[in-house]
């Protein structure tokens, strides 16, 4: 079947609701959700999953091992702002995905991957490469599913990507048993659309916190602002060189920060920490004022922790909660998308 012939099948399943087997579902909610390109590695337990590619424009890129498939996956995200997709069998093959899946979860990285398990009825029984990959993955995933049910797998999915892509990005497993993706059901894509994404109660800036802020902005004689991951990650480039030029503040970078303020601007430090310039952390440690927009104050960046930046207050600007006061104290607080709360803080 040509790519044409694919694409037109592809799009009237997501209008139609039709039966499919929940091998095709997976790559019809897929392309539902703009995939274009997976990378992965077939295996016994998502053979069926395999089987059904031919029916769906996606493009799939054969790795020779399946940590590849992660941190290939992993970089496709961070290149093209989209949800990277990974897919491997059970037992070791889903087990290979481990490294890729946490250096995605500590970088913040949006990614699904998507393995196979055996069958729901054998599960547990340490059957033929069975593992618990959702227990295994735990503590490097940002969430992920078990699926028994061919009726799960489109609700699952979009879920999955929900999550991936919301708040503070990071990577999901989803785990289909072999059963799930042999049984047929309707599939409807609409109907499996997940329910809004609600921020996390505390993701709100209260006026209080930016006054305080801008009242330790205007005071400040000695500011930097150190500028992460988040920057790039919550497209703050402009908001982070509006803030630098308005206030004629110096701008540090980590090293996922590098990129997202311009190289050449007489205002960039460079980059700060370990494996920075020693001008850059000298400013550091002179500062009296510290702005942290979307970095979470890493060890390879403050170095012994007691000693840093003891001169300089600091304002925290993060999306995620848990990184306030986890490793350094701050003054401010201001929990929010960094270009929503820069925004908020320029005006």
């Amino acid at each position: 079947m040509g790519t044409n012939a694919n694409t037109q099948t592809a799009n009237a399943h997501l209008t139609t609701p039709t039966r499919l087997t929940g091998a095709e579902i997976v790559w019809a909610t897929l392309v539902g959700e703009g995939v274009t390109d997976v990378f992965g590695y077939p295996g016994g337990a998502i053979l069926p999953v395999y089987d059904a590619l031919r029916k769906f424009p996606i493009h799939h890129i054969l790795v020779r091992h399946e940590q590849g498939a992660s941190h290939m996956a992993d970089g496709y995200a961070r290149a093209s702002g989209k949800v990277g997709v990974a897919l491997a069998t059970s037992g070791p093959g889903a087990t290979n995905l481990i490294t890729g899946i946490a250096t995605a979860m500590l970088d913040s990285i949006p990614m699904v991957c998507i393995t196979g398990n055996v069958s729901s009825k054998v599960l547990g029984t340490d059957a033929f490469q069975e593992v618990d990959i959702t227990g295994i993955t735990l503590p490097v995933t940002k969430h992920n599913f078990l699926v028994l049910r061919a009726e799960d797998i489109a609700k699952t999915i979009r879920l999955a990507f929900q999550i991936a892509q919301s708040g503070r990005p990071g990577p999901v497993l989803v785990d289909i048993t072999k059963d799930a993706q042999q049984a047929t059901t309707t599939f409807d894509f609409d109907a499996a659309k997940p329910r809004p994404y609600r921020p996390h109660p505390m993701l709100r800036v209260d006026d209080a916190g930016l006054e305080h802020a801008v009242e330790l902005i205007r005071n400040a004689k000695r500011p930097v602002i150190l500028a992460g991951h988040g920057v790039s990650e919550s497209a703050a480039m402009e908001q982070v060189l509006s803030l630098a030029e308005r206030a004629q503040i110096p701008v540090a970078l980590t090293l996922l920060g590098l990129g997202a303020f311009p190289a050449s601007h007489p205002l960039n430090l460079g980059m700060m920490g370990m494996h920075g310039e020693s001008w850059v952390n000298n400013s550091i440690q002179e500062a009296d004022l510290l702005i942290a927009c979307g970095m979470r104050f890493d060890d390879r960046v403050t170095g012994t922790l007691h000693t840093y930046a003891p001169k300089a207050k600091k304002i925290h600007i993060e999306i995620d909660p848990s990184e306030i006061n986890k490793n350094v104290p701050v003054n401010v607080s201001l929990i929010g998308d960094l270009a929503t709360v820069l925004d908020q803080l320029l005006q």
